[in-house]
């Protein structure tokens, strides 16, 4: 089955209407890859902007956390409901930042994941080990863990609108990449686990990108490998880069 190659621009905390407005209309100017699915998620206070000056037919807007309440007195969340009513339709789900430095853990980002999906928004959901973990060797155990939680709190439909976002924690924002074959070894063992714990169908058919200081250098070998399906992109989201990397 082939599955449409996907590319997330995750802009993190960091942006200013000016900027936005470059990113975006840089989007706009480009010739991109129509066989090539983009996101793009900016800071919440710009999501409202990117939406109305994007003019790119395969580019769509995301949300870079959301709660599991649609409204209330929830000081400093932001609900599925807000997202879409700003133009997104997309949302990121358990980022390791989002895990480390807010404490969310794994049962968390499922009932998120859960909520987001019935409310029809479409995911990309974030796992990946630390350094500490990776050399323990229990990269597999803490990765298929973490998607473990949200298998149980989906039904096999609701895979249809997830993309699987594996990024190594050691890897963000850090420069080091993991080798096309290290990449591929943990896609592959995912695609393997989606098989026997949901079904062939599911795994076929869900995306598995990849995470963690891509780059223009880095993006077109990763991009080669069977179970590598794209990539969410970090700091090089903000650079011209960007597009190279949408069209490697």
């Amino acid at each position: 089955m082939a599955r449409k190659f996907f590319v997330g621009g995750n802009f993190k905390m960091n942006g200013s209407t000016e900027q936005i407005k470059k990113i975006v209309s840089g989007l706009n100017n480009a010739k991109l890859n129509p066989e090539v699915e983009v996101v793009i998620a900016p800071p919440f206070p710009y999501l409202a902007l990117a939406a109305s000056e994007n003019k790119q037919s395969t580019v769509a807007i995301s949300g870079q956390d959301t709660y599991y309440k649609d409204n209330g007195a929830f000081t400093g969340a932001t609900s599925v409901s807000m997202l879409q009513d700003v133009g997104a339709t997309w949302v990121i789900l358990g980022h390791s930042e989002r895990r480390s430095l807010f404490g969310e853990t794994s049962e968390e980002v499922a009932k998120k994941t859960k909520y987001a999906l019935d409310k029809g928004m479409k995911v990309i959901l974030c796992i990946g080990e630390s350094k500490e973990e990776r050399d323990s060797k229990r990269t597999f155990s803490v990765c298929s863990g973490q998607t473990h939680a949200v298998i149980k709190a989906l039904s096999p439909s609701d895979w249809a609108n997830v993309v699987i976002a594996y990024e190594p924690v050691w890897a963000i924002g850090t420069g080091l990449t993991a080798t096309p074959v290290d990449a591929q070894e943990v896609h592959k063992q995912l695609r393997e686990f989606l098989t026997t714990n949901i079904s062939a169908e599911v795994a076929n058919a869900t995306r598995i990108i990849y995470g963690g200081s891509v780059n223009a250098k880095t993006a077109p070998d990763l991009s080669k490998e069977a179970d590598i399906d794209g990539f969410l992109v970090g700091g090089a989201s903000l650079k011209p880069e960007f597009i190279e990397i949408i069209n490697v």
